[in-house]
């Protein structure tokens, strides 16, 4: 299990994290009523550094809007960061971690509603333990379908859709697997339980697109991006479970994932893994990620107080 830091923004300070604490008759526990996003806090030559932190914050504010829960009135974009500053300072991480911020309704047995309702924020640090090995990787595909957009907004991370995930990846894992992919209601490719999903075929990059049930993630977006630099052409499009088999690479990317290469999809060995183009997106990433790139500048916010 992954190390829990000992304090977390909650509401409106710091507590320690055993105390940040909703009532069993919230919105959040009753209907898992909250949405989220875990961030990057990677440390550099100059100090602690948040990965993408706009995006993470309007993702976590697009989510809100998304199913529609009232952001509280003093959650902006300044002062998420000052309280995610707080955070890191508070715990006086010596290595990466993980940041969850939670946008949680806190009200009490509301009923199944959520304009109007009291809601809090909550941010705490944790490990920075990736889900799935570098390599290697083992995937299933589920015999659970992914939640459409119709029935859970793919597109907003919420808290309680993601007992979907807990039942596929939970079955991959009792079938002795990894991980598992997730086909939507057309039998097309999704993702898989918490990562995105690429292929490559002929040094073209392939990735489903934002119509196949995928939540757009800022990993996802940040491969796409490299590979832009880097020249290494793509395609976002609906993509068959077949496909894959016959992939040259396939890799999963995702905060909690990084960029992780598959080995084997339902029994069938992929020919290249790690193969060279997803060695060159992580290689760049990792990069990045350490302050050791010109996109660096761009994409990591400095953690200092004052």
């Amino acid at each position: 299990m992954a190390k829990i830091y000992d304090h977390a923004f909650f509401d409106t300070k710091m507590v320690p994290v055993g105390e940040a604490n909703l009532s069993v008759a919230s919105s959040a526990v009753l209907y898992g009523l909250s949405v989220y996003t875990v961030l990057p806090i990677v440390r550099t030559a100059s100090g602690f550094s948040a990965f993408r932190l706009p995006e993470h914050f309007k993702r976590l504010s697009d989510s809100a809007k998304i199913i529609g829960l009232d952001m509280p009135s003093h959650i902006t974009f300044e002062n998420f960061t000052h309280y995610l500053i707080q955070t890191v300072a508070a715990n006086e991480p010596k290595e990466n971690v993980f940041a969850r911020a939670t946008i949680h309704v806190s009200e009490l047995v509301p009923g199944t509603r959520s304009r109007g309702l009291k809601t809090l924020l909550s941010i705490f640090l944790y490990e920075a333990m990736l889900i799935l090995s570098a390599d290697g990787v083992r995937l299933k595909t589920s015999a659970w379908r992914r939640v459409p957009d119709y029935a859970i907004p793919s597109r907003a991370k919420v808290n309680g859709a993601y007992v979907n995930s807990v039942l596929a990846k939970q079955d991959a894992l009792d079938s002795g697997y990894d991980d598992c992919i997730f086909l939507d209601a057309a039998g097309h490719v999704c993702e898989l339980s918490a990562a995105n999903i690429f292929l490559v075929r002929d040094g073209i990059l392939i990735t489903p697109n934002a119509s196949s049930d995928v939540l757009e993630g800022i990993t996802r977006r940040t491969v796409l991006d490299i590979a832009s630099e880097l020249e290494i052409p793509y395609v976002e499009r609906s993509v068959d479970l077949t496909e894959l088999y016959i992939a040259d690479e396939v890799f999963a990317s995702g905060t909690s994932a990084s960029i992780a290469s598959v080995a084997e999809i339902d029994k069938r060995r992929i020919m290249m893994a790690p193969g060279p183009i997803t060695m060159q997106l992580r290689d760049r990433y990792v990069r990045i990620l350490r302050g050791e790139d010109v996109q660096s500048q761009a994409l990591l916010t400095p953690l200092r107080q004052g």
